[in-house]
């Protein structure tokens, strides 16, 4: 019997020995992706094209000397938009002074650049900071205000908050505004924030240089990577 069993653990050993994995060659490991390897060598770090995409030849929005710029491509019309408006209120609270943050209206055309020429006005005027959540609002919560609102309608919402419509509608359409339209549309289309607007909004760019979305893992991780970029930026000298 003994003989038997010690017989049988002889042929079973070579069975065991194929089932286990094999170590990496050198030649698999070398296979791996840099960005596979990036994460692994420094976990928590954003890694470009998987936290974050890098925008050939980006430049700022409006850059301020010494400051890193933290942009937000949105829309009024944006479903997304006014869900992640209360979460990125209480964010950019907490920004450094080294960095600035910037609202850009995506003029994805018909309402959207209505609306983006809204904001513009507004900007213009100085209500953008105490109108900007009560627009979401508006569209999408109350629903007073269409997502497909004109003009004439824009410039009422504003009325109510302080503006003459009329002087409002005309501001809209000024050729300061047209100017302001113009510069958005040439940085969103550098930084590559096109196609449908559900897909384009909202999305953040640091510097010019990193297009993050909530694609990229949410929106508190879209935040997380945009704070990590912000400090590398700072420490780098923006």
């Amino acid at each position: 019997m003994t003989k038997r069993l010690a017989l049988l653990l002889v042929l079973l050993l070579p069975l065991a020995a194929c089932n286990r994995s094999a170590p990496p060659t050198p030649d698999t490991a070398a296979g791996a992706t840099p960005a596979a390897a990036d994460a692994i060598a420094s976990p928590g770090t954003p890694v470009a094209g998987v936290d974050y995409i890098e925008i050939p030849n980006g430049q700022p929005f409006a850059p301020v000397e010494g400051k890193v710029e933290v942009a937000e491509a949105f829309g009024y019309p944006c479903p997304h938009c006014a869900h992640f408006e209360p979460m990125l209120t209480t964010w950019k609270a907490k920004l450094p002074d080294s960095a600035r943050f910037v609202s850009v209206p995506a003029p994805f055309g018909g309402p959207w650049d209505d609306f983006a020429r809204g904001y513009f006005a507004a900007e213009a005027l100085g209500l953008a900071d105490r109108t900007h959540m009560a627009m979401f609002q508006a569209i999408h919560g109350q629903r007073s205000l269409a997502p497909n609102a004109s003009v004439e309608q824009i410039a009422a919402f504003y009325g109510l908050h302080g503006a003459n419509a009329a002087d409002f509608a005309a501001a809209m359409r000024s050729a300061q505004v047209d100017a302001r339209l113009e510069q958005a549309r040439r940085f969103l289309a550098a930084s590559e924030v096109a196609g449908a607007p559900q897909i384009g909004t909202p999305m953040m760019i640091v510097n010019g240089k990193y297009r993050i979305d909530a694609g990229q893992g949410g929106y508190e991780k879209m935040l997380d990577t945009v704070d990590k970029l912000v400090a590398r930026e700072s420490a780098a000298g923006g």
